[in-house]
C-alpha cells in the first residue's frame, strides 16, 4: 500500500502536467519494484510458524497460523498489480471503473465464501481460496481495462524505459512503504501489548473491536484522502494554487463534519457498540470503559485527512486559508495532501518519532507501570496520533507552496523520457 502511493504521486503529477505518456512507464516501474519487494517478503509467510512462536504466542496458535499464512502468498502478488493500477487509474480521474471493479470483486468474494465455507465446509482454506480468487479477478479486470484500450492517452504499451532511473522510483517507493508500515505496525504492536494486560483474552477482544470500528470509519476518510492526494498531485503538476486550496478546504470541511457526527454517536452509544461483535458481557463492559477515549480518537482521526497516504510539504498559502477557519484544530489530514507533493520520507520520520518514540512508551507506562491496563494502552495510542497531528500542522504551516510547485516541475522534467 505504501509503496504503491509512489505511483499515485508520480502519475498524479504527470497527469496534471500533461506528461500522460509517462504514466505507463511509472506504472511499469512500480510493478517491477513492488514485485521484487513481494518476493523478498515470501519467506515471512513460509516461516510464519517459527516467527510467531518466537514472538511468544501460544504453540497452538503458531502451528495453526503456518498453513494459513501460505495462502497469503498469491494475495501479496495480486496487491502488486491491483494497488498500483488503482493508483494509476485514480490519478487520471478514472475512479468510477475502480469502484465498479471493486464492487464486482466484493460480490464475487461473498458468493465464493458462501460456496466454499458454508456449502462445501472447507473452513479457513475455503475462505482463503475465496480471497485469492476474488483478488485476482480484480487484477484481471484492471489489466483488461488498462491494456485493452480504455486508457489510450496514458497507456502507451510496455517500454524498456521502465527499467531506466529505477533508483529514483525505488527511493520514493521505499519511503512510502516505510511510512505506511510504521503506521500499520503501530496498531499491531498495540494489540500485542494488549495481550500482556490482565485478563488478556478479554482485553484483546475489546481492543480489536475498537480497532475494527476505528478502521471502518477510517475507510470513509480514506476515500476523501485519496481524492485529496490525487487532486493535489494533479494541481501540483498543473501549477494551480487556487484549485488546490479549494480541494483542501472542501476535504477538511467534509471529514471534520463527518467526524463530529460519528463522535456524537460514539458518545451516545459507546456502551452498546460491542454487541455488534460479541455477547460476552466482560468484553462489552471492557469496550464500554474505552468508549470515551474511542470517541475522541474518532474525532481526531476525522480532522487528519491523510495519515495513510501522507507525506510532504504542504503549502503555506493553503494553511493561511485553512488555519483561519480551523484555529488550532489538528490539521494532520493534510499529510495525505502532502503525498501529492512527494516527500513521503518526511512523514516516515514523523511517524517513527510520534508512534514509537511517544505513543508506545506512554502506552507501556500508563498500561503497565501506572496499571491503567487497556485504558493506558489506548491513551498511548492516541498520544502518538495527536503528536503526529501537531507536528505535521507545524510542518504544513512553514511550507513554501511556490517551492513545491517548482520541485514538482523539476521532478517531472528530470524523469521525463521519450516513451
Amino acid at each position: 500500500m505504501g509503496m504503491s502511493s509512489a505511483t499515485e504521486t508520480l502519475c498524479g503529477q504527470a497527469f496534471g502536467a500533461g506528461h500522460q505518456n509517462m504514466m505507463a512507464i511509472y506504472l511499469q516501474r512500480s510493478w517491477i519494484v513492488d514485485g521484487i519487494t513481494a518476493t523478498l517478503m515470501v519467506p515471512l509467510f513460509i516461516f510464519a510458524t517459527p516467527i510467531i512462536r518466537f514472538l511468544g504466542q501460544e504453540e497452538e496458535l503458531a502451528v495453526k497460523a503456518g498453513p494459513i499464512s501460505l495462502w497469503f502468498i498469491p494475495t501479496i502478488y495480486s496487491f502488486v498489480v491491483s494497488m498500483t493500477t488503482s493508483m494509476f487509474l485514480q490519478a487520471q480521474l478514472k475512479n468510477l471503473i475502480v469502484g465498479w471493479l471493486s464492487m464486482a470483486s466484493f460480490v464475487i468474494h461473498v458468493f465464493l465464501s458462501w460456496v466454499f465455507v458454508i456449502r462445501f465446509k472447507w473452513g479457513v482454506n475455503g475462505a482463503m481460496a475465496a480471497v485469492n480468487m476474488s483478488g485476482w479477478i480484480m487484477v484481471v479486470g484492471q489489466l483488461v481495462y488498462v491494456i485493452g484500450g480504455w486508457c489510450p492517452n496514458t497507456w502507451t504499451g510496455f517500454s524498456n524505459a521502465a527499467f531506466l532511473d529505477m533508483f529514483s522510483i525505488l527511493k520514493l517507493s521505499i519511503s512510502s512503504g516505510v511510512m505506511i508500515c510504521l503506521e500499520l505496525w503501530y496498531y499491531s504492536i498495540l494489540v500485542l501489548m494488549a495481550g500482556y494486560t490482565k485478563n488478556a483474552t478479554v482485553a484483546i477482544d475489546a481492543f480489536s473491536i475498537c480497532l475494527n470500528i476505528y478502521g471502518w470509519e477510517f475507510m470513509v476518510y480514506l476515500g476523501f484522502l485519496v481524492a485529496a492526494s490525487v487532486r493535489v498531485s494533479n494541481e501540483l503538476g498543473r501549477g494551480s494554487a487556487e484549485a488546490v486550496k479549494f480541494a483542501i478546504k472542501t476535504i477538511l470541511g467534509i471529514t471534520t463534519s463527518i467526524g463530529i457526527v460519528l463522535w456524537i454517536l460514539c458518545m451516545a452509544f459507546g456502551n452498546r457498540m460491542a454487541y455488534l461483535f460479541s455477547d460476552d458481557e466482560q468484553v462489552v463492559q471492557s469496550v464500554s470503559t474505552l468508549s470515551i477515549y474511542f470517541a475522541f480518537a474518532i474525532l481526531i482521526n476525522s480532522v487528519q485527512p491523510g495519515r495513510f497516504r501522507s507525506a510532504d510539504d504542504i503549502l503555506k498559502e493553503i494553511v493561511d486559508v485553512v488555519a483561519a477557519r480551523l484555529k488550532g484544530k489538528a490539521i494532520n489530514r493534510l499529510d495525505s495532501i502532502a503525498t501529492g507533493a512527494g516527500l513521503q520520507s518526511t512523514v516516515a520520520y514523523v511517524n517513527l518519532g510520534c508512534y514509537y518514540g511517544i505513543g508506545i512508551p506512554i502506552g507501556i507506562l500508563l498500561g503497565y507501570v501506572a496499571d491503567y491496563q487497556l485504558k493506558g494502552v489506548w491513551i498511548g495510542l492516541m498520544s502518538g496520533v495527536v503528536m503526529q497531528s501537531l507536528i505535521l500542522a507545524c510542518f504544513v504551516w512553514k511550507t513554501d507552496w511556490d517551492e513545491q510547485v517548482r520541485k514538482a516541475s523539476e521532478r517531472l522534467n528530470r524523469w521525463l523520457v521519450n516513451a
